[in-house]
């Protein structure tokens, strides 16, 4: 099995447009959150908190690429962009890796602001004459991945990984097992979503989004915390570029980790409610496949989103793994539930963080839940001198990942 490393990360969050602005915002603690008033119209919604993308510049994706993109693929054409430049890429179809180049990249569903236009439309007029054929493009399940695609010139193989807010950090495992196989040389890998008032009713229906803070949006989502009260959601990009180890040294890219081992398996105890002996086998495993015993990890990135049921399930599987040693902390008290973003973008936060000796804390985490206790909360900024680090990404419907990183060693 050939070495995987990344050399390249694009970001675009609620907290920043840019890895470094995302870092930056950690820093300082800042929160994405704030209130969506618009939301109130909605009958019956309860939580009218978001965590939206601000202040991008969707017209510098040329409008060939654009106008079969939606939302979400503008962000992660923005995300990859970056990605690709820190990586020291060519675009261009004809290239010789462009067939060893891949994408492995995801989403929850297809564009819904442009499923909402097109039922719209159709419902109102009971005609399809005013539907642009472009549409279609936006709202198919592998659009992102294919735009990506496109917008690169690549002509390697292109999947479309769809698992609620376990997307990114799978999509992130498909490539680096495509890579470590041989099947391809390098991968463009993550996740994006566009937010969508359908998407907080969601988890408004099944009561998993916050609701007691709509007046204090800076507050929510509270992951470990007693009084959390559920997802705040949000929209954004992560991408990171993939690559063998010896393609990467042989062209001088700079490595800024390297991927040692992942694993994704089915919780098949509940549709929705989490299990702490999935969550723990997965990361079990994701060890196994690393070649590393848990005494190696110095830090955990969770999946934590603030729900009662699934920060307490995932306490309890890590304190298992790593006992009460392990510093852990969820970023999503920053910038909200990204969704399919999530695993990715928080990937490339723990990557920085490890380059960095800089651990962030999880924001609003005053009061750590007794059901949560037993692991070390990060609850201030911390310097650490660890090498290695396990991230999760857990979603409804029974979907487990956890990848472990650590810091290139040439050896």
């Amino acid at each position: 099995m050939r070495r995987v490393v990344i050399t390249g990360m694009g970001a675009v969050s609620p907290i920043g447009n840019s890895v470094d602005e995302m870092m930056a915002a950690l820093e300082k603690g800042e929160s994405g959150v704030t209130c969506a008033g618009e939301y109130a119209s909605m009958g019956g919604l309860r939580s009218l908190v978001k965590a939206a993308v601000r202040d991008i510049d969707e017209r510098s994706i040329p409008r060939k690429f654009r106008r079969s993109m939606s939302r979400m693929s503008i962000l992660a054409a923005l995300a990859t962009r970056e990605a690709w430049r820190e990586a020291g890429l060519d675009q261009g179809t004809g290239s010789d890796s462009a067939i060893r180049t891949g994408v492995s990249m995801g989403s929850t569903l297809g564009s819904p602001h442009t499923f909402e236009k097109i039922f719209k439309e159709y419902l109102g007029s009971r005609s399809l004459e005013k539907i642009k054929a472009t549409l279609f493009f936006q709202v198919m399940n592998h659009s992102v991945a294919s735009n990506i695609s496109q917008y690169l010139g690549l002509e390697g193989a292109t999947y479309a990984t769809s698992a609620a807010c376990a997307t990114g950090c799978q999509s992130v495992g498909l490539a680096y097992s495509l890579i470590r196989s041989g099947v391809q040389d390098k991968m463009v890998c993550g996740g994006a979503d566009e937010l969508h008032p359908m998407t907080t009713a969601t988890f408004d229906i099944i009561n998993a989004a916050s609701t007691r803070y709509n007046d204090r949006p800076q507050m929510t989502p509270r992951p470990f915390d007693r009084e959390r009260d559920g997802v705040v959601c949000a929209e954004g990009a992560g991408v990171l570029v993939l690559e063998e180890l010896t393609t990467a040294l042989g062209r001088g890219a700079g490595i800024l980790a390297e991927v040692k081992g992942f694993a994704t398996l089915s919780d098949n105890s509940s549709m929705a409610d989490p299990d702490p002996a999935a969550m723990e086998k997965c990361m079990a495993l994701a060890l196994e496949d690393a070649g590393i015993e848990p005494g190696v990890v110095g830090y955990v990135n969770a999946h934590a989103t603030g729900t009662e049921r699934g920060d307490q399930a995932e306490c309890a599987a890590i304190y298992n793994i790593f006992g009460e040693r392990i510093p852990v902390s969820s970023l999503k008290g920053n910038m909200g539930h990204t969704m399919a973003a999530s695993g990715a973008l928080e990937l490339i936060a723990t990557v920085r963080m490890l380059s960095t000796g800089n651990l962030y804390p999880t924001r609003n985490l005053d009061n750590p839940a007794a059901e949560c206790c037993g692991v070390d909360h990060i609850m201030e900024l911390r310097r650490t001198e660890a090498t290695t680090a396990l991230k999760n990404s857990f979603a409804m419907g029974g979907v487990n990942c956890s990848m472990v990183i650590g810091r290139y060693v040439n050896d």
